[in-house]
């Protein structure tokens, strides 16, 4: 666990978000696969979403969610978080903003390239792939969170508790407050404002960080703030 030290503020009340329904884009990977069942353990209503819906059904029945094509998902959801592979990013958003106008949308999608030293950031024209995801989507609430939370620690049935802070970052504060009391729902966890999507460039970086400690140390390291 690395612990970051920051300046002591008052928290905001915290809204109320159990009765939201929550949908994943590209959620038949580990990470979406691991958020949509943490997320259905707390109460929510959740769909992931692929491509294919077959596809999507086969990877919802194995974490008691409901899966199908992402167009559904993105327009049934209350909120809707991507968290699809970046090199189909652009793509996909681009395909789904008609459906997605109005809504929050989190994006935790990490822009990482892999060589034989490790994983590596790369570069984003926009600065960074939430904020290419707020570039397409001019009529939604784009909200950059979750990208630290081990896939591993989510879909593992033994670990009741994640011990971590999301990073939650957004240029709408009413939407981010959103996000880190739905972040907050998963025991354990804990809804952390980061600031302005301008600066989600390195929290997405970050990542690579972690995957070199992880791997270094056989573990499955998060972040957790202090003084906060």
């Amino acid at each position: 666990m690395i612990c970051l030290m920051a300046e002591h503020t008052d928290s905001p009340q915290v809204p109320e978000v159990s009765a939201l329904s929550i949908g994943i884009l590209g959620g038949t990977g580990d990470q979406g696969r691991g958020l949509a069942r943490r997320f259905a353990l707390a109460g929510h209503t959740v769909l992931i979403g692929s491509r294919s819906a077959q596809r999507a059904q086969e990877a919802a029945e194995g974490i008691g969610v409901r899966g199908a094509e992402n167009a559904v998902v993105a327009a049934e959801a209350d909120i809707v978080i991507v968290a699809v592979p970046w090199e189909g990013h652009k793509d996909l958003l681009e395909s789904l903003k008609e459906h997605l106008d109005g809504k929050i949308v989190v994006d935790c999608v990490n822009p990482l390239g892999f060589d034989k030293q490790g994983a590596f950031a790369l570069p984003v024209e926009e600065g960074s792939a939430a904020q290419q995801a707020a570039a397409v989507l001019t009529g939604s609430r784009v909200v950059a969170a979750f990208h630290h939370v081990s896939a591993v620690l989510l879909l593992d049935p033994s670990v009741e508790s994640v011990d971590l802070d999301v990073f939650v970052l957004g240029d709408d504060r009413e939407a981010t407050d959103v996000v880190q009391a739905l972040a907050s729902r998963i025991p354990g966890a804990r809804g952390v404002y980061a600031g302005r999507l301008r600066n989600a460039g390195q929290v997405e970086s970050l990542t690579a960080n972690l995957i070199s400690i992880n791997r270094r140390y056989k573990s499955h390291a998060g972040l957790r703030v202090t003084d906060v």
